[in-house]
Protein backbone atom coordinates (compact mmCIF):
# COMPACT_ATOMS: atom_id res chain seq x y z
CA UNK A 1 0.00 0.00 0.00
CA UNK A 2 1.38 3.40 -1.04
CA UNK A 3 0.85 6.33 1.32
CA UNK A 4 1.26 8.97 -1.40
CA UNK A 5 -0.72 9.12 -4.63
CA UNK A 6 2.34 10.35 -6.53
CA UNK A 7 6.03 9.78 -5.79
CA UNK A 8 7.51 12.59 -3.71
CA UNK A 9 9.93 14.65 -5.79
CA UNK A 10 12.30 17.46 -4.87
CA UNK A 11 14.13 19.82 -7.16
CA UNK A 12 17.92 20.04 -7.13
CA UNK A 13 17.91 23.21 -4.99
CA UNK A 14 15.44 21.66 -2.53
CA UNK A 15 17.68 18.62 -2.13
CA UNK A 16 20.71 20.87 -1.65
CA UNK A 17 18.87 23.00 0.91
CA UNK A 18 17.63 19.89 2.76
CA UNK A 19 21.14 18.47 2.94
CA UNK A 20 22.50 21.77 4.22
CA UNK A 21 19.86 21.89 6.95
CA UNK A 22 20.65 18.30 7.91
CA UNK A 23 24.36 19.10 8.15
CA UNK A 24 23.60 22.08 10.39
CA UNK A 25 21.21 20.07 12.54
CA UNK A 26 23.40 17.01 13.03
CA UNK A 27 26.68 18.87 13.52
CA UNK A 28 25.07 21.71 15.46
CA UNK A 29 23.42 19.24 17.81
CA UNK A 30 26.68 17.58 18.82
CA UNK A 31 28.60 20.88 19.02
CA UNK A 32 25.94 22.44 21.24
CA UNK A 33 25.85 19.38 23.49
CA UNK A 34 29.62 19.47 23.95
CA UNK A 35 29.33 23.18 24.69
CA UNK A 36 26.86 22.34 27.46
CA UNK A 37 29.29 19.76 28.79
CA UNK A 38 32.27 22.14 28.77
CA UNK A 39 30.22 24.83 30.54
CA UNK A 40 29.06 22.28 33.14
CA UNK A 41 25.42 22.31 32.05
CA UNK A 42 24.92 18.59 31.46
CA UNK A 43 24.12 17.51 34.98
CA UNK A 44 26.22 15.95 37.69
CA UNK A 45 28.26 13.73 35.34
CA UNK A 46 28.80 15.58 32.02
CA UNK A 47 31.31 13.00 30.74
CA UNK A 48 28.79 10.19 31.12
CA UNK A 49 26.15 12.38 29.48
CA UNK A 50 28.42 13.11 26.48
CA UNK A 51 29.33 9.45 26.05
CA UNK A 52 25.67 8.46 26.17
CA UNK A 53 24.62 11.29 23.84
CA UNK A 54 27.13 10.42 21.11
CA UNK A 55 26.49 6.70 21.40
CA UNK A 56 22.71 6.96 21.30
CA UNK A 57 23.03 9.56 18.53
CA UNK A 58 25.01 7.12 16.40
CA UNK A 59 22.42 4.40 17.04
CA UNK A 60 19.52 6.73 16.19
CA UNK A 61 21.18 7.79 12.93
CA UNK A 62 21.90 4.14 12.09
CA UNK A 63 18.24 3.18 12.47
CA UNK A 64 17.12 6.24 10.49
CA UNK A 65 19.55 5.28 7.70
CA UNK A 66 18.07 1.77 7.59
CA UNK A 67 14.56 3.23 7.56
CA UNK A 68 15.20 5.29 4.43
CA UNK A 69 15.07 2.41 1.96
CA UNK A 70 11.66 1.01 3.02
CA UNK A 71 10.29 4.55 3.41
CA UNK A 72 11.41 5.42 -0.12
CA UNK A 73 9.67 2.31 -1.41
CA UNK A 74 6.39 2.43 0.49
CA UNK A 75 5.63 6.18 0.54
CA UNK A 76 6.80 6.23 -2.35
CA UNK A 77 9.59 8.80 -2.11
CA UNK A 78 12.66 7.63 -4.03
CA UNK A 79 14.26 11.04 -3.46
CA UNK A 80 14.93 9.96 0.14
CA UNK A 81 17.67 7.67 -1.17
CA UNK A 82 19.67 10.82 -1.97
CA UNK A 83 20.13 11.33 1.78
CA UNK A 84 21.04 7.80 2.83
CA UNK A 85 24.79 7.97 2.21
CA UNK A 86 25.13 11.30 4.01
CA UNK A 87 23.32 9.98 7.08
CA UNK A 88 25.38 6.79 6.95
CA UNK A 89 28.58 8.82 7.09
CA UNK A 90 27.25 10.69 10.11
CA UNK A 91 26.64 7.37 11.87
CA UNK A 92 30.39 6.79 11.61
CA UNK A 93 31.19 10.37 12.67
CA UNK A 94 29.07 10.09 15.81
CA UNK A 95 30.52 6.66 16.59
CA UNK A 96 34.07 8.04 16.31
CA UNK A 97 33.19 10.99 18.56
CA UNK A 98 31.65 8.50 21.00
CA UNK A 99 34.90 6.53 21.14
CA UNK A 100 37.12 9.62 21.37
CA UNK A 101 34.99 11.03 24.18
CA UNK A 102 35.46 7.81 26.14
CA UNK A 103 39.21 7.62 25.45
CA UNK A 104 39.90 11.28 26.23
CA UNK A 105 37.71 11.93 29.26
CA UNK A 106 37.40 8.49 30.87
CA UNK A 107 40.78 6.93 30.04
CA UNK A 108 42.84 10.13 29.69
CA UNK A 109 44.52 8.83 26.52
CA UNK A 110 46.16 5.97 28.43
CA UNK A 111 46.61 3.67 25.42
CA UNK A 112 47.60 0.62 27.44
CA UNK A 113 44.37 1.07 29.38
CA UNK A 114 42.47 1.54 26.12
CA UNK A 115 43.75 -1.78 24.78
CA UNK A 116 43.00 -3.46 28.09
CA UNK A 117 39.42 -2.15 28.09
CA UNK A 118 38.84 -3.38 24.53
CA UNK A 119 40.15 -6.84 25.37
CA UNK A 120 38.58 -7.27 28.81
CA UNK A 121 35.14 -5.72 28.31
CA UNK A 122 32.91 -7.57 25.81
CA UNK A 123 30.64 -4.59 25.22
CA UNK A 124 33.63 -2.47 24.20
CA UNK A 125 34.95 -5.30 22.02
CA UNK A 126 31.72 -5.56 20.02
CA UNK A 127 31.54 -1.78 19.86
CA UNK A 128 35.01 -1.64 18.30
CA UNK A 129 34.10 -4.32 15.76
CA UNK A 130 31.00 -2.32 14.83
CA UNK A 131 33.12 0.82 14.47
CA UNK A 132 35.65 -0.93 12.20
CA UNK A 133 32.84 -2.20 9.99
CA UNK A 134 31.36 1.31 9.86
CA UNK A 135 34.78 2.61 8.83
CA UNK A 136 34.89 0.11 5.96
CA UNK A 137 31.38 1.08 4.85
CA UNK A 138 32.20 4.79 5.02
CA UNK A 139 35.43 4.45 3.06
CA UNK A 140 33.69 2.47 0.32
CA UNK A 141 30.56 4.65 0.16
CA UNK A 142 31.62 6.94 -2.76
CA UNK A 143 30.18 5.98 -6.17
CA UNK A 144 33.65 5.59 -7.71
CA UNK A 145 34.59 2.98 -5.13
CA UNK A 146 31.23 1.27 -5.57
CA UNK A 147 31.79 0.90 -9.31
CA UNK A 148 35.32 -0.39 -8.77
CA UNK A 149 34.22 -3.05 -6.27
CA UNK A 150 31.30 -4.25 -8.37
CA UNK A 151 29.33 -7.11 -6.79
CA UNK A 152 31.65 -7.15 -3.79
CA UNK A 153 30.35 -3.71 -2.80
CA UNK A 154 26.87 -5.03 -2.03
CA UNK A 155 28.26 -7.97 -0.06
CA UNK A 156 30.35 -5.59 2.01
CA UNK A 157 27.51 -3.16 2.63
CA UNK A 158 25.18 -5.95 3.70
CA UNK A 159 27.31 -6.08 6.85
CA UNK A 160 25.33 -3.03 7.97
CA UNK A 161 22.89 -5.55 9.47
CA UNK A 162 25.73 -7.03 11.52
CA UNK A 163 26.61 -3.49 12.61
CA UNK A 164 23.05 -3.04 13.89
CA UNK A 165 23.28 -6.24 15.92
CA UNK A 166 26.68 -5.32 17.36
CA UNK A 167 25.57 -1.76 18.15
CA UNK A 168 22.50 -3.02 19.99
CA UNK A 169 24.60 -5.55 21.93
CA UNK A 170 27.08 -2.81 22.81
CA UNK A 171 24.28 -0.58 24.03
CA UNK A 172 22.54 -3.35 26.01
CA UNK A 173 25.70 -4.63 27.70
CA UNK A 174 26.86 -1.13 28.57
CA UNK A 175 23.76 -0.55 30.67
CA UNK A 176 24.54 -1.78 34.16
CA UNK A 177 20.98 -1.20 35.34
CA UNK A 178 17.72 -1.04 33.46
CA UNK A 179 17.15 -2.66 30.08
CA UNK A 180 13.95 -0.85 29.18
CA UNK A 181 15.61 1.60 26.78
CA UNK A 182 17.73 -1.06 24.98
CA UNK A 183 14.65 -3.28 24.59
CA UNK A 184 12.80 -0.41 22.93
CA UNK A 185 15.68 -0.05 20.46
CA UNK A 186 15.72 -3.80 19.79
CA UNK A 187 11.98 -3.65 19.02
CA UNK A 188 12.41 -0.65 16.68
CA UNK A 189 15.29 -2.36 14.87
CA UNK A 190 13.21 -5.52 14.45
CA UNK A 191 10.34 -3.54 12.93
CA UNK A 192 12.69 -1.84 10.49
CA UNK A 193 14.46 -5.06 9.51
CA UNK A 194 11.36 -7.27 9.32
CA UNK A 195 10.59 -6.45 5.65
CA UNK A 196 14.22 -7.25 4.77
CA UNK A 197 14.00 -10.57 6.64
CA UNK A 198 10.84 -11.43 4.70
CA UNK A 199 12.55 -10.49 1.44
CA UNK A 200 15.55 -12.68 2.33
CA UNK A 201 13.22 -15.57 3.16
CA UNK A 202 11.51 -15.22 -0.24
CA UNK A 203 14.87 -15.20 -2.03
CA UNK A 204 15.97 -18.34 -0.21
CA UNK A 205 12.70 -20.05 -1.10
CA UNK A 206 13.07 -19.11 -4.78
CA UNK A 207 16.66 -20.35 -4.77
CA UNK A 208 15.56 -23.64 -3.21
CA UNK A 209 12.78 -24.11 -5.77
CA UNK A 210 15.20 -23.29 -8.57
CA UNK A 211 17.64 -25.97 -7.39
CA UNK A 212 14.85 -28.54 -7.03
CA UNK A 213 13.59 -27.90 -10.56
CA UNK A 214 17.00 -28.54 -12.12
Amino acid sequence: MKLLNKPLRLSAWQISLSKTLLHLLILGWVIFTFYLGVTDNLGADPVKALIHFTGIGALNLLLITLLISPAARYLPAPVLMRFRRMLGVYVFVYAVIHLLTYISFELQFDWSLVVGEIVKRPYITVGMVALLLLAALTITSPNKVRLRLGKRWQSLHNTIYLVVLLALLHFSWSRKTGLQEPLIYWAIALLILLPRLQYLKQRLQRARLSRNSM
